[in-house]
């Protein structure tokens, strides 16, 4: 089986490597997670195009040179080194992409984690060198150069658009950077269109179910007002709603409809921290020994994700489909990353128990 270096990356990735690179930036941790599962793949899309300019697959031959230790030396270079690898990274993107795409790449992931340009910039500085480095890794020392990169670079656009998480696709085509990856991309790009679009449809039905509630209770010389209102609110939601990745978007629908905190937990937040942290752990899985490793890391959000469907029962019916409404959206990918892994050779004798149990307990976060 080919080598997903996307995976590779996200191996080095660890959630303990993100909490210190976030650390290092002065970021959060889940928004520099966020950004991180974006970035990675983002960044080989902009790689993939600079191979497909005259000229491009030379200077990414140059730049992986400068990386071939990279990885082995990651761990000491995080902490107070980050900010000097981060600020050589940068000068990397801008030499390889040009101020307008590298600009572009910064903004949409920006957005799409919710840190800003400006530490979005440092982010993707800080990743550059990791994911030339593993490029470098994959070619070996003597297969460093530009028809290599170019052929590794190609062969891994499948790998790349799977990657691409639900939700940012569609921010990443806005900027013309997955041009290079092809139709796939395009159709990555409608699916996160398509799931935005859902969860739009979820936080307007929640809206209305307020609505109906509050109309039964007040008097009916005010039901004007709260006919109106709502639909005011729907009609910004939505429009607000077409410039947000998907997972980011139900959040702020929940926020502004309906809490979902029982006995102080926020509910939401601990499904979709969970979701993340799943998808994280699966994408590093390539192999038996990877899957072992990645065990106790699915268990733990299997865990969490069980103490979220315990509690369910104590939701109101408003509460439950809007819970609903934050999950559904992103089980399409999560699905489709679940059945990739579990096709690996002998992976599925290791996690498929705890993957078949977290499927029960999601399947009841969205009932």
């Amino acid at each position: 089986m080919a080598t997903n270096i996307v995976s590779v990356i996200m191996k080095f990735l660890t959630p303990d490597m993100i909490g210190r690179i976030a650390s290092a930036l002065g970021l959060d941790r889940n928004d520099a997670s966020s950004a991180v599962e974006a970035g990675v793949p983002a960044l080989l899309a902009a790689f993939a195009g600079v191979a497909a300019r005259p000229g491009g697959p030379q200077k990414l031959a140059d730049a992986a040179k400068q990386e071939i230790n990279t990885l082995d030396k990651l761990p000491g270079m995080v902490g107070a080194a980050g900010q000097t690898v981060a600020e050589r990274g940068t000068k990397m993107l801008s030499s390889l992409l040009g101020s307008r795409d590298q600009t572009a790449l910064e903004s949409v992931i920006g957005k799409y984690s919710g840190i800003g340009s400006g530490a979005s910039s440092s982010l993707l500085g800080a990743l550059a060198p990791v994911v030339m480095g593993a490029i470098a890794q994959q070619q070996g020392s003597r297969g460093l150069d530009a028809s290599g990169i170019a052929n590794l670079l190609e062969s891994q656009k499948d790998n790349i658009v799977d990657s691409i998480p639900s939700g940012f696709g569609r921010l990443l085509g806005g900027t013309g950077l997955v041009d290079s990856l092809g139709d796939s991309a395009k159709k990555a790009i409608m699916a996160g269109s398509e799931t935005t679009r859902a969860a739009a449809a979820s936080v307007a039905r929640t809206i209305d179910d307020t609505r109906r509630s509050a109309v039964a209770q007040a008097p009916s010389s005010s039901n004007w007002l709260l006919w109106i209102i709502p639909a005011l609110a729907i009609a910004a939601l939505l429009i607000y709603l077409l410039g947000r990745p998907t997972e980011q978007v139900v959040q702020q629908g929940v926020n502004a409809v309906q809490s979902l905190t029982v006995g102080g937990i926020d509910l939401g937040k601990q499904a979709t921290d969970s979701i993340s942290s799943l998808r994280t752990a699966l994408s590093g899985i390539t192999d038996t020994a990877s899957a072992q490793a990645a065990l106790p890391k699915l268990q733990a959000a299997t865990a969490q994700i069980d103490k979220v469907s315990g509690m369910v029962g104590q939701l109101s019916d408003t509460q439950r489909r809007t819970l609903a409404g934050l999950v559904t959206p992103v089980m399409p990918a999560l699905n489709q990353l679940l059945d990739k892994v579990l096709a690996i050779p002998g992976v599925a004798e290791i996690i498929k128990p705890t993957i078949d149990s977290l499927r029960t307990k999601l399947a009841t976060l969205t009932a």
